[in-house]
């Protein structure tokens, strides 16, 4: 396999073991004479192709394997006429190129036969143990009969839960989608069409993601001839038509070989043309396409640091272009690809793009994970389980698939499953943040603070109220950059909902589904209303400036009526405004919202003003007697601080109270845990109005992160 252009005549610049071109395999001899010491002849490609990468392997279970396969497909005919044991033979030499191990291939000849002939998955597990089997059942497809409509979503669900335990169901998939998207032509136009389109939203996506990049640029040519044709023909005119013995890459390539020879560097030098996508991008990019756009060059060597020599040596010895160069050796991409990325001008002002990578990471871009053989495979230098465990844990999951499966199993429509699944797979690359416990979060890029807070504390992100970004506090709605640090910061109110802004800066189906799922439970917060928007300022509930005058039960969207007030109808949940915070002995107003709750204000409110002026009607509340007695002493508050532990904190908060005039009636610290401490303080304000100042203030004092009113009221001395 290669990831060169998709065109059976485009030449190839290395020699090498000649290839076997999938495309013209054609019928093959079902079954020659076999004797028991040898393979069958129709598998001899499938076994030279093996033992180029597994010279030591075993191949008594490939001939097994064939053998079942071809017996159970024998009479079976694929729509373009060939005998369908061609299928599983094709798809089993696809993953044999790529370097595929013995357990992959025997699962690729056997994988149709489940789904097609009488052959039982009891019967693949007795003859060739559990892992061959559980990669046969991952790729088998749900029957229609059983599930409809929801049949495709639901197999590639099904798909999707196998590849998470072991990723080789999805190798096989992908080989098996190459293999049925080059022989598409015999089916009719409207189901090419259906096909290519389920392949361009959700197989390539997989492929890019597994770094299986031999699998990824064929299938996007094929499907680029499918869904654009005019646009395919005109991109393969252009290449025919750039083919020849003038190929300013061939000077360039010599120049560079040359270079690296007198520098002493050992390297290998190859132009590796583009698939017809990529020029066709290049094309759209630039408008007119330069002689060195049809291709790029690929420099092999044997150790990493030959990378770094081999850069030094063209950005000496050559012009470089600086803004194309990318170093993805030490950063990796998400699915595994690593090589450094450079431009240099050559004769005649002619720039050619430069991969320089070492054959291990050659391997590892054209085959991804299968090219990581068996993850599961025991290390002899390891000590022997002692007990079987049912877990599979791979160490190839990428964290974008256990992000995928965690999400998948709160959509259990499949509609919601198929939208979102397609949506996940077009965020087309990914970040990674620190937690400040140390610990790593993959999301990907365009992922917000809602995102991350989703991502680490799952439904009690409900209680975001912001985030720390690089320890400075930051909106939810801010997006991350890769390496970025990030701490959600959650409020006490553990009733309180979501802003419904969220959704706009919600990239993770996992923070989305959450998100609609509660709006869903609560039906009347669905939509911001004029009289929140009014009462919280100019910023959303994500946005520290609008929470710094919020206290928690205010924000209880759900919570128990505020004991101590009283409205007309006794029987509405009453919930006090966090934007002005009224507190014994304010004169109250309140106004009813959507669900029949009251919220209630101080009258002099900017808010109380502002929903009178839309024609909205106040509802008369006041506090229950006995609550406003403490007017001629002023008025009784328990607040909240969250902060990082760090000296002198106790001393600088205890002076914020003093200077807003506050007296400390208890105070309590709890002991620090994970750097993190709880301070408690109920006080006693001279008016009730200095109230949002003191708590601003105390935000302001270093190290706290978030000041709330306590939800239950705090001993007093």
């Amino acid at each position: 396999m290669s990831a060169e252009a998709a065109d059976p005549g485009a030449p190839l610049r290395r020699r090498s073991r000649p290839r076997i071109d999938l495309r013209r395999l054609g019928r093959v001899a079902l079954r020659g004479p076999v004797s028991r010491d040898r393979l069958p002849d129709a598998i001899s490609h499938v076994a030279e192709a093996h033992r180029a990468h597994h010279p030591d392997a075993d191949l008594t279970i490939l001939r097994r394997a064939y053998v079942l396969a071809e017996s159970s497909h024998r009479g079976q005919m694929r729509k373009s006429g060939e005998p369908y044991i061609t299928h599983p033979l094709a798809v089993t030499l696809i993953l044999a190129e790529l370097g595929a191990e013995t357990t992959t291939l025997t699962a690729s000849l056997l994988h149709d036969t489940v789904e097609d002939t009488e052959v039982t998955l009891e019967q693949v597990k007795e003859q060739f143990g559990d892992e061959v089997c559980y990669l046969v059942d991952g790729v088998t497809k749900l029957e229609k009969v059983d599930y409809g409509a929801a049949a495709e979503p639901e197999t590639f669900r099904k798909m999707l839960v196998a590849t998470g335990n072991d990723v080789r169901v999805m190798s096989i998939k992908l080989a098996d989608r190459l293999h049925n998207m080059r022989t598409l032509g015999v089916m009719r136009p409207e189901k090419q069409a259906r096909i290519a389109k389920v392949t361009r939203d959700v197989l390539i996506p997989l492929a890019e993601r597994l770094g299986v990049q031999a699998l990824k640029t064929e299938l996007e040519d094929l499907v680029f001839a499918i869904l654009h044709p005019e646009e395919y023909e005109e991109t393969r005119a252009l290449i025919a038509a750039a083919t020849g013995p003038d190929d300013p890459l061939e000077t360039i390539a010599d120049n560079v070989t040359h270079t690296l020879r007198d520098a002493g560097i050992s390297a290998e030098v190859l132009i590796r043309p583009r698939h017809f996508v990529s020029v066709h991008r290049v094309r759209r990019k630039r408008g007119e396409l330069r002689g060195t756009d049809f291709g790029r060059l690929l420099v092999l060597v044997g150790e990493d640091a030959d990378c770094y020599a081999v850069l030094g040596e063209l950005h000496t010895c050559f012009t470089p272009v600086i803004s194309e160069f990318k170093d993805f050796i030490a950063a990796p991409k998400f699915n595994l690809y690593q090589s450094l990325h450079t431009a240099v001008v050559g004769p005649e002002g002619a720039v050619a793009e430069v991969l320089i990578r070492t054959h291990r990471m050659h391997k590892v871009a054209e085959a991804g994970v299968v090219a990581l053989g068996n993850p599961y495979a025991q290390d002899p230098a390891a000590p022997p389980q002692t007990e079987p465990s049912d877990e599979r844990a791979d160490p190839t999951r990428p964290g974008w698939l256990s992000r995928l499966l965690d999400w998948q199993e709160s959509a259990t429509d499949p509609d919601t499953f198929w939208t979102t699944l397609r949506d996940d797979l077009a965020q087309d690359r990914e970040i990674t943040v620190f937690r400040t416990d140390g610990g790593t979060l993959g999301l990907p890029a365009g992922a917000s603070c809602v995102d991350a807070a989703y991502a680490q504390y799952g439904d009690l992100a409900h209680t975001a109220i912001g985030a720390r970004v690089n320890g400075r506090l930051a909106t939810l709605s801010t997006v991350l950059s890769d390496g970025d640090t990030v701490q959600p910061l959650l409020a006490q109110d553990t009733a309180s909902g979501p802003s419904p802004d969220w959704l706009d800066h919600a990239r993770t189906p996992a923070a989305r589904i959450a998100i609609t799922g509660w709006f869903s439970d609560h039906p009347d917060e669905a939509k911001p209303d004029p009289e929140t928007a009014d009462a919280t300022g100019p910023g959303t509930r994500g946005e520290p400036a609008a929470a710094t005058e919020r206290e928690a039960p205010a924000r209880s969207r759900s919570g128990p009526r505020p004991t101590g007030v009283v409205v007309d109808d006794p029987n509405a949940q009453v919930r006090l405004a966090g934007c002005c915070t009224p507190v014994p002995p304010d004169e109250l107003t309140g106004f009813v919202v959507r669900g029949g709750a009251v919220t209630v204000h101080r009258r002099e409110c900017p808010a109380v003003a502002a929903m009178q002026e839309i024609g909205r009607v106040p509802v008369v509340a006041r506090w229950e007697d006995g609550e406003g007695r403490e007017s001629d002493a002023g008025c009784r508050v328990t607040l909240v601080a969250e902060s990082f532990g760090r000296p002198r904190l106790l001393a600088d908060l205890t002076e914020a109270i003093a200077t807003a005039d506050a007296a400390i009636v208890s105070a309590t610290v709890e002991p620090p845990s994970e750097q993190r401490v709880r301070h408690t303080y109920t006080l006693r304000l001279p008016d009730a109005a200095g109230l949002p100042g003191l708590m601003r203030a105390m935000r302001d004092v270093a190290g706290v992160y978030d000041v709330s009113r306590a939800q239950h009221p705090a001993p007093t001395g």
